[in-house]
């Protein structure tokens, strides 16, 4: 059941715990961690970078995401995608951030669930008689042994047990608050960091401050996930939920600033001192008797936190698709709840990237330099699209320019901090992102090389040609019905290649001659078609317009509107040969599905010929045309033929004379 996303309610706000805030939330793991890593902990760092901390989460989540960019809804659904299906018809290029940014998302989703997940099952080193180190083959097997199970129950969705992500998120939340309440009066001093001051001071005279923003940028790595999980909770219930949210990371991040200057000033965090005094910024928080309890809650919410993103890829990959930026791949929907989709492909290649980054990085504190890289990426994008989206709004250029030199400042100041970290694991997001990118890019390249050499001809032209066919008695009769696909945008075209298929390749006599479109438009759930009687029962067009989030099940949804058709009386179906006529027998539908090969007398420039090849490669490994499009494989023909994009035409032949 689909909650109402247009008003605020217990249950949307409780959703909105569960699925938005699994990231963000479950950042205070390892933020100080990662601050005070190698470092002296003294008043200048805690109370600068909680500053920094502070304002990250104000300017970056609350003003830009929450208030801002959250208004950019494309009925009701968020993202990058759904951001870009807004604004695609403004500039051409704008293809070009999105992708970026959907790729980055990508890439992002892979180090989630490791580094949360790591993170929480750390805590178990807070017990001495476990006899656990940093980067123990224990937790190693435990993460990988949790990583395993939650990527094979992918399989059976979370209709059943996502009704206790947003409990157990608000048992999350409150154990932050608490311990954090608790903490605070360790060192009520703590509470100066509210002032910006001591975020500038610390950024101007800290040595190597400016750097440690990387660290800090962990503490606002969910805020894009705030945006892309929209559809599923609404904007208000995610701006109401928020302010709880966020005065539990902050009591919490108060908390663990208190305690590290009162436990631990003075201390120079060398890997050795914490295997000795197992310093974790997080679970010194926790008295000894919970830390069991911690680690389990820590643990659960990092698997949310995991399943969030995870959940958010799918949708990312299902939406590239119907934008034709993704080659086809096999969707399955466990469950009949709106938005659950489950992409075997997708999950293997998170799985083995996880694995691979848990087996590489093997602690948390190592996966935290590969971390927020790929992310501040996408922010950058999203900023991109969305002061486009103002542009298309008519917001008066002086705030556009406003927001733009802002917030480009500032996460270009993030991207420039974060860049330390690339050689210390940050490449490794970088590469799958920039993999995810390239695949991204050449499919979209390629259709618009192969659109530039598809030739579309007038269908009046034609018309009489398949009349008198189909009237051919002396030419054996095909099918019944004949259904081609075409990409013709406009209802008087169609392709040539169809032309030929059904006039010169071998004629293909039918009764009734049928031309499928499929227009994906930017409208998330749009569910629609029209009719065009060519030649009434005998040519007949077919145009669908589908969402960006429809699936194009064009077996069932053919079949529905021939049923309208034959309801309403416009279409004879019933087969025409005698004996069958009598009896009232439906004809039979023939799908013809046109496949494509790079054909060998081509003359492309280098770089176009290897596009062209790695799209063909990708053809070759990903959904086939008629699955991707929800054919009944038995009523389907697949003719196959050669894609010339550039003919060969300085072919040097000479004649020898006997």
């Amino acid at each position: 059941m689909k909650i109402p996303t247009n008003r605020v309610t217990a249950a949307g706000l409780l959703i909105a715990l569960g699925i938005i805030y699994g990231d963000i939330g479950t950042s205070p793991l390892y933020v100080f961690n990662a601050i005070i890593g190698g470092r002296t902990i003294t008043e200048e760092l805690i109370l600068g970078t909680l500053s920094c901390i502070i304002w990250t989460l104000t300017l970056q989540t609350t003003i830009k995401y929450v208030i801002l960019v959250l208004k950019a809804d494309n009925r009701g659904e968020g993202g990058t995608f759904a951001l870009y299906a807004l604004v695609r018809r403004r500039k051409k290029w704008l293809v070009i951030p999105a992708m970026v940014g959907g790729a980055a998302l990508l890439a992002d989703g892979i180090i989630t669930p490791p580094i949360s997940i790591t993170s929480a099952i750390e805590g178990l080193k807070k017990i001495p008689a476990l006899g656990i180190e940093d980067g123990s083959n224990t937790v190693v097997i435990i993460v990988l042994t949790i990583l395993a199970l939650f990527f094979f129950m992918q399989q059976f969705g979370t209709a059943s047990i996502g009704k206790m992500f947003g409990p157990i998120m608000f048992i999350w939340f409150t154990m932050l608050l608490v311990l954090g309440a608790i903490h605070v009066f360790d060192d009520l001093a703590i509470f100066k960091a509210l002032s910006p001051h001591y975020a500038i001071s610390f950024l101007k005279n800290y040595p190597g401050g400016f750097w440690l923003l990387g660290a800090v940028f962990l503490c606002t790595t969910g805020a894009e996930a705030l945006y892309s999980d929209l559809g599923h909770c609404g904007r208000d219930n995610i701006r109401r939920s928020w302010i709880y949210v966020k005065i539990c990371l902050l009591v919490h991040y108060f908390g663990q600033g208190a305690s590290l200057l009162t436990l631990h000033h003075g201390v120079t965090v060398t890997e050795e001192v914490k295997k000795i005094s197992s310093i974790n910024a997080f679970y010194d928080l926790m008295p000894h008797w919970f830390i069991i309890p911690g680690v389990i809650i820590a643990t659960t919410a990092a698997i949310i936190a995991s399943q969030a993103m995870v959940s958010g890829a799918y949708t990312l990959i299902s939406e590239a698709m119907r934008l034709n930026l993704w080659p086809k791949v096999k969707i399955r929907y466990p469950s009949e709840a709106k938005g659950q989709l489950f992409i075997p492909a997708i999950n293997f290649i998170m799985f083995l990237g996880c694995v691979g980054v848990v087996l590489y990085f093997r602690q948390s504190s190592n996966m935290e330099a590969a971390y927020g890289l790929a992310i501040i990426v996408t922010m950058l994008m999203t900023t991109i699209l969305f002061a486009n989206y103002l542009v298309l709004h008519r917001v008066k250029s002086i705030w556009i320019y406003i927001f733009l030199g802002f917030y480009l400042t500032i996460e270009i100041v993030y991207l420039v901090a974060l860049m330390i970290k690339f050689m210390h694991g940050g490449y490794f997001t970088l590469i799958i992102g920039m993999f995810m990118f390239l695949v991204m890019y050449v499919w979209f390249r390629a259709r618009k090389i192969k659109n530039r050499y598809v030739e579309f001809v007038r269908m009046e032209h034609y018309v009489p040609k398949i009349q008198e066919l189909s009237s051919d008695k002396s030419v054996p009769k095909y099918a019944t019905h004949l259904v081609y696909l075409t990409s013709a945008n406009n209802p008087k075209e169609i392709e040539h290649k169809i032309i030929y298929s059904i006039l010169n390749r071998k004629p293909k006599r039918a009764d009734i001659y049928w031309f499928v479109h499929v227009d994906t438009v930017d409208d998330p759930y749009t569910c629609e078609y029209k009719v065009e009687h060519i030649i009434p029962n005998d040519i007949i067009r077919v145009d669908f317009r589908l969402g960006f989030r429809m699936e194009p099940r064009i077996n069932l949804m053919f079949r529905k509107v021939v049923e309208d058709l034959v309801a309403n009386k416009e279409v004879n179906i019933i087969s025409r040969y005698e004996s069958l006529a009598s009896s009232n027998t439906v004809g039979d539908f023939q799908f013809m599905v046109m496949e494509k090969y790079l054909s060998q007398d081509n003359e492309l420039p280098f770089f176009e010929r290897v596009v062209m090849k790695f799209y063909f490669w990708l053809k070759d490994h990903s959904l086939s045309e008629e699955k991707g499009f929800g054919l009944d494989l038995a009523n389907v023909t697949i003719e196959k033929f050669p894609l010339i994009v550039a003919p060969v035409t300085n072919l040097k032949l000479t004649r020898i004379e006997q």
